[in-house]
């Protein structure tokens, strides 16, 4: 094995531990948020007030994709991935209102 094929597998071997560090990140990060909107899926529940707040929503694609311009992220899946947690979250809260 040439030095430069040695020295690449180390790179990919960094670059994939970089990776599985920052996934860790990612999934413990969703679990504290949805804590969080259960919560407010609760209050929703018992004060009678919609599953979902559209105004509130759109707010947070704009930051968010704003947020995903400013971190070199495609603002379009960024607004994907937000969609998706936010359909997630409405789901949640429609199911505690039942």
């Amino acid at each position: 094995m040439s030095d430069a094929t040695v020295l690449a597998a180390e790179l990919l071997k960094n670059h994939r531990a970089s990776i599985d560090r920052l996934d860790a990140i990612l999934v413990y990060t969703l679990g504290e948020r949805f804590k969080h909107t259960q919560a407010v899926g609760k209050l929703k529940a018992e004060h009678d007030l919609p599953p979902s707040d559209p105004a509130r929503e759109a707010a947070q694609i704009e930051r968010l994709e704003a947020l995903a311009e400013e971190a070199d992220l495609d603002p379009e899946f960024a607004k994907k991935f937000l969609n998706f947690i936010i359909a997630e979250v409405i789901r949640h809260h429609q199911r505690q209102q039942t």
